[in-house]
């Protein structure tokens, strides 16, 4: 049976970037966040579960849907916040916002807002990791709508030759932005793919934390022991729409609440509480309600970029300092 301490302490991952998201979106609807904001309620478990099957020098870069990789990966929710706000305080010091998620203590190297752009450049990293004799693996996540685009192939090809050691994971929510998988996929199956690559493939439903740990570390471990790339496709869903300025009226209130019924926060929730760990689960719920909400004052409370930021980050040459 899993350690009950462990089951908590994914649960408390889980619920801080759930809650995490929630104050974001309410941040923005205030106008303190400006520019895009794409939320991660409804996929915690796939970060969450990723980043506890991984080692801790590891490599994790991502799409502009980031929040929940950095979190999970080890970034502080106020370095998070702060970044969201525009705040010198923020992990890319105010200039990168939503999309653009760095930790280099923490090797959280980026989301990144071109689709599918940042997949030649996992593979790159992990090239790196196996030119220098490194026992690293890169985890590269991405949308089914960037599958389809060339740098994925790309990338996947050159893993695949060079036998990297990287695991590509499709996290398919189902929707590329607004378009449903049966408008842009003739065989639903990402994985199908993954024998043109010449690599060894996984998909499944993304339906318990455990499970999403436990089938990545399949795949993570193979690339650590010199087996080279896999395809994981990972069918998960988002709660909320695209972004923050899309209402996410291509699907109807029933599929939503179908989905939320299969939620994985729920479900670890209503496990931890069978097995009589409510007073954790309500300790755990309100440590990360304070935790969110210092995230935010320190965000509002932090100074903006100043003139010797900006220009450090803008010139080079005579203007650089």
């Amino acid at each position: 049976m899993e350690d009950q301490q462990n089951h908590l302490a994914l649960y408390r991952q889980m619920q801080l970037i759930r809650r995490f998201e929630e104050e974001a979106a309410r941040a923005y609807a205030q106008g303190k966040i400006g520019g895009f904001l794409h939320l991660y309620i409804g996929q915690e478990a796939v970060a969450v579960g990723a980043c506890a099957a991984m080692q801790k020098d590891d490599y994790v870069i991502t799409t502009y849907r980031d929040h929940g990789q950095a979190l999970a990966r080890g970034m502080s929710a106020r370095a998070a916040m702060a970044e969201l706000f525009g705040k010198a305080t923020g992990c890319s010091r105010g200039l990168g916002g939503s999309m653009h998620f760095f930790d280099a203590e923490h090797h959280m190297l980026g989301g990144y807002g071109i689709v599918g752009g940042h997949l030649p450049i996992a593979a790159g990293t992990a090239f790196a990791s196996k030119y220098r004799g490194e026992p690293r693996v890169t985890l590269a996540f991405f949308g089914e709508g960037a599958a389809s685009i060339g740098d994925c192939h790309e990338a996947m090809c050159l893993a695949a030759l060079w036998k990297l050691p990287i695991v590509f994971i499709c996290e398919n929510n189902e929707y590329s932005m607004g378009t449903p998988l049966t408008r842009t996929f003739a065989v639903d199956d990402v994985t199908a793919r993954a024998p043109g690559y010449g690599m060894p493939s996984d998909r499944f439903a993304a339906e318990h934390v455990f499970q999403i740990r436990d089938r990545l570390k399949v795949a993570i471990d193979r690339a650590r022991g010199g087996g080279g790339p896999s395809l994981v496709e990972i069918r998960t869903y988002r709660f909320r729409g695209h972004s923050m300025s899309d209402p996410g009226k291509y699907r109807t209130p029933e599929e939503l609440e179908a989905k939320k019924k299969l939620d994985p926060l729920s479900k670890t929730r209503s496990e931890l509480e069978a097995a009589g760990l409510a007073d954790a689960l309500a300790k755990i719920d309100a440590e990360v309600d304070e935790e969110v909400a210092d995230a935010v004052r320190f965000a509002e409370e932090s100074p903006e970029p100043g003139p010797e930021l900006l220009e450090q980050t803008t010139y080079k040459g005579e203007f650089a300092r």
